[in-house]
């Protein structure tokens, strides 16, 4: 099965996205049905270890690029993520293992799969963003092999999820841009006009740029 489309964020910048876009608790946050979303080690994966883990975390949402810079998703990185998902009849519990196959800005990419007590599932997945008038344009396209219960569905049925998921997890992207435009400006000291040196670096960090790469932005 294959899935593609392009998402409009509205009053916001590229640099600004991709940041977003690179912090696992913003991704775990916006997705539907998402329990959790975490580093791991390999992608040999305890689950249940993980929920209890899950549970007793303490991750506080922010737009510090510092602390983003922490725990952004990393090139060559897994990540284990358990989603309830809503396909007709069923409402499958899928755990999922994602490896993060190129990060490399303003393109990122990656390869998974997630199983059920009776549906699984292998994707590949990429975004990439660009400018537009109004905002950011995100390009996403996700190739997909289904199997169990949800394959018998058929496309007509898997499809319209998909998009359905797509659009609230972008959606709720939207919101959080504004939510952290809207602190960062609260936050901002009045005579404090433009980004440290310091600020500048953590942010290029993130985003995957070089010294070179920034300068010439």
């Amino acid at each position: 099965m294959e899935f593609s489309g392009t998402f409009e964020l509205e009053e916001t910048t590229v640099d600004e996205v991709w940041l977003a876009l690179s912090d696992p608790m913003l991704v775990e946050q916006s997705l539907p049905g998402c329990e959790f979303l975490m580093r791991v080690d390999d992608t040999d994966v305890d689950f249940d270890e993980l929920r209890e883990e899950a549970t007793d975390r303490v991750v506080e949402p922010t737009a510090d690029p510092e602390v983003i810079a922490e725990r952004a998703f990393e090139e060559g990185g897994h990540y284990a993520a358990l989603m309830q998902i809503s396909v007709g009849p069923v409402n499958p519990t899928f755990e999922t293992v994602v490896t993060i196959d190129h990060r490399k800005y303003p393109e990122m990419s990656a390869v998974g799969e997630g199983s059920s007590s009776n549906s699984s599932f292998e994707m590949s997945s990429g975004m990439a963003l660009s400018e537009t008038d109004d905002g950011v344009a995100v390009e996403w396209e996700t190739e997909a092999d289904v199997f169990g219960k949800i394959a018998q569905m058929g496309q007509r049925v898997v499809n319209p999820v998909a998009n359905r998921v797509v659009k609230r997890f972008f959606s709720s992207v939207q919101d959080q841009l504004r939510e952290r435009q809207l602190a960062t400006e609260e936050d901002a000291p009045a005579d404090e006009s433009d980004p440290t040196e310091n600020d500048r670096g953590l942010v290029d960090r993130v985003l995957g740029r070089s010294g070179s790469d920034a300068s010439d932005s």
